[in-house]
């Protein structure tokens, strides 16, 4: 037992204090939460007008789908199967090694990649979260809007999101948590996110215990964080409803 809590010691000190390696961790975690931020950004854009345009096609009856709308669903089709039905890794390769080729390997384009990855990834998880609420809500609710002289996107804008928003907000934060626990496999292509500066300090200092638990911990506090500020969001849009 004596052992192990020295050896503790020794893997902490060299983890955190030795040649200031804890600032690895520091800007792993700066990376990570730009990458999820801006490509959660992306991906909410991306799925609302998706998560719409499906909607629209479903919502509508088969003699008024003008062939606008049926293109546009069969495009939408198509990015959800394939993006849905690929590893969120392999598009990863893909974006990198394949259509940013040409691209010099800086800390910069690699941020840039990350976040167009992820972006379209999670924008095909959120646009069948957007479709389930905007299908939840009754369609007594766009006849009420249409009746008081609305047209469809201002109903859409007014009285339909909103609405679905709330129904669908616990499902959002779930793929929030899923994009930011994702973002670990960015270090397959060197961005230096907070896995990648674990995996740093190994090669420096030949421990694996510390470092790996340590990015298991802090993973584990941001999503307690994020977890908390959902539950806060989602108590005040209850409190809302009831006033």
């Amino acid at each position: 037992m004596e052992g192990f809590i020295e050896d503790l010691k020794l893997g902490i000190y060299q983890t955190f204090i030795l040649d200031n390696n804890y600032q690895y961790f520091v800007r792993g975690i700066g990376v990570t939460l730009l990458v999820t931020a801006f490509a959660l950004l992306i991906g909410l854009a991306l799925g609302v007008l998706v998560g719409i345009i499906r909607s629209a096609h479903d919502q509508q009856p088969e003699k008024k789908k003008g062939i606008v709308l049926r293109v546009l669903n069969g495009i939408c089709k198509i990015y959800l199967t394939v993006i849905r039905g690929t590893p969120t890794l392999v598009q990863l390769l893909i974006m990198w090694f394949v259509i940013w080729a040409s691209a010099r390997s800086t800390d910069e384009n690699m941020i840039r990649c990350a976040i167009l990855s992820f972006g379209i990834n999670s924008g095909a998880y959120v646009a069948e979260i957007i479709r389930s609420g905007i299908m939840s809500i009754d369609r007594g609710q766009m006849e009420a809007g249409r009746s008081l002289g609305l047209n469809y996107t201002a109903t859409m804008r007014h009285v339909i999101i909103p609405q679905a928003f709330k129904n669908v907000l616990p499902a959002l934060g779930n793929e929030l948590i899923t994009l930011l626990k994702e973002t670990s496999v960015v270090t397959v292509i060197g961005l230096k996110d907070l896995t990648k500066g674990a995996m740093l300090i190994q090669s420096k200092t030949y421990q694996a215990f510390v470092p790996y638990i340590a990015i298991a911990v802090i993973y584990l506090a941001l999503v307690l964080v994020l977890s908390w500020i959902l539950g806060k969001v989602e108590r005040r849009l209850r409190q809302s409803d009831l006033r």
